[in-house]
C-alpha cells in the first residue's frame, strides 16, 4: 500500500493548518477519494470510510450552524473519534474555538483552504490518485518527443542514452535515464518519471555521468510524462522477420494498461534519433486519424483493381 505524508498535501495544495500544535510529521494518507460528511453529521457511521480526508463545506456547515454550539462541537468529537486523517474546511469558513480545541485533545488536524469544496475535491483526488498510483520500475529511458512520451528499452549497452542524448540535442527533452518509475493512474493513462536520486541525470559509457539539466538547460528535462509509445532496441537479426508495414499495431502492457511497442533493429549506420522522431510523428499521426500504411495499402489494392 502506497503513502503521501499529510505534510507533502499541506504544502502542494496549500493549505492552512488550523492546529499547528498538532504534529502531522507522521500522518499519512492512503486512499485516493475524498469524503464529504452528510450522512455522518447525522450520526450514521455505518459503512464509513475514516482513512479518507474529510471535507467541510457550504452544506455541512449549513447544516452544523443550525445546531446549538454544543451540539456543532459533540458532532465534530464523534467524527474525530474515527480518527480520520484531518478535516479540511473549504471557502475560508470559519471554524469555532471549540472544535479546534476537541481536535488537538484527538490529535486531528484542522486545516483550510479558500477553494470551493467542489474544486478542491477533483484537485486533491487528481493529486493523490498520481501519488498513490500502482506504480512498476523499469529499465529503460524515457524522453518527450514533440509532446509524445517515448519509452525506449532494450538491453544494457544497446545505445538507449546515447539517442536519449541526441534527441536532446535536437530539442526534445528527457524525463528519465536508466530508470524509469511507472504509475498507473487510470485505466488508459501510464505517467513516467524518474527517481529522485537519478533525475536530470544521464549515464554514458566512456564518459561518466552527466548532467542534462546543467549542459543543455532548464528546457531540456521534464519531470512526469504519460507513456505514449514504446520502442524496443534489439541487435538485428538477420533470420527474424521485421515488420516493415506497420499494417497493425503491436502492444506491450504495464500494469495492465497497453502501449503501442515498436521493435527496432540496431545495426551501424541507423540514426536512432531520427527512427525515434519518426515513430513518435507518425504515433500523433494515427491519433489524428491518418494512417500511412493503410493508405499506401489502399493505393496498391486500387492500382491492382484498375489493371483487371
Amino acid at each position: 500500500m502506497y503513502k503521501v505524508k499529510l505534510t507533502s498535501i499541506i504544502e502542494k495544495l496549500k493549505l492552512k493548518n488550523y492546529t499547528p500544535d498538532i504534529n502531522i510529521e507522521e500522518i499519512e494518507v492512503t486512499q485516493t477519494d475524498v469524503n464529504r460528511p452528510a450522512l455522518q453529521l447525522a450520526g450514521y457511521y455505518d459503512y464509513f470510510d475514516s482513512d479518507r480526508i474529510q471535507l467541510i463545506g457550504n452544506v455541512e456547515n449549513s447544516y452544523l450552524q443550525k445546531k446549538t454550539k454544543e451540539e456543532y462541537v459533540n458532532i465534530m468529537e464523534d467524527l474525530m473519534k474515527y480518527k480520520v486523517p484531518c478535516i479540511v474546511y473549504c471557502r475560508n469558513i470559519e471554524v469555532p474555538e471549540e472544535v479546534l480545541k476537541v481536535a488537538c485533545e484527538h490529535g486531528i488536524p484542522i486545516l483550510g483552504t479558500e477553494k470551493t469544496t467542489s474544486a478542491f475535491m477533483a484537485e486533491v483526488i487528481r493529486w493523490l490518485n498520481v501519488e498513490l498510483a500502482q506504480r512498476i520500475t523499469i529499465h529503460g529511458v524515457l524522453v518527450d518527443v514533440y509532446g509524445e512520451g517515448v519509452l525506449i528499452m532494450g538491453e544494457s549497452g544497446i545505445g538507449k542514452s546515447e539517442a536519449a542524448l541526441e534527441l536532446i540535442k535536437r530539442g526534445h527533452r528527457l524525463v528519465s535515464d536508466d530508470v524509469v518509475v511507472i504509475k498507473r493512474v487510470s485505466d488508459d493513462t501510464l505517467i513516467g518519471t524518474a527517481p529522485d536520486i537519478t533525475r536530470h541525470f544521464i549515464e554514458l559509457r566512456g564518459i561518466g555521468i552527466i548532467d542534462v539539466k546543467t549542459l543543455f538547460g532548464v528546457e531540456s528535462v521534464k519531470n512526469t510524462q504519460a507513456i505514449n509509445l514504446a520502442i524496443k532496441l534489439e541487435e538485428w537479426d538477420k533470420e527474424q522477420e521485421y515488420d516493415r508495414l506497420g499494417l497493425e499495431e503491436q502492444y506491450t502492457e504495464f500494469l495492465g494498461n497497453k502501449v503501442v511497442c515498436h521493435k527496432i533493429p540496431i545495426r551501424p549506420g541507423r540514426n536512432l534519433a531520427i527512427i525515434v522522431e519518426s515513430a513518435a510523428v507518425n504515433y500523433r499521426q494515427k491519433k489524428m486519424g491518418y494512417n500511412a500504411a493503410k493508405e499506401l495499402y489502399n493505393r496498391v489494392t486500387n492500382n491492382i483493381g484498375k489493371h483487371d
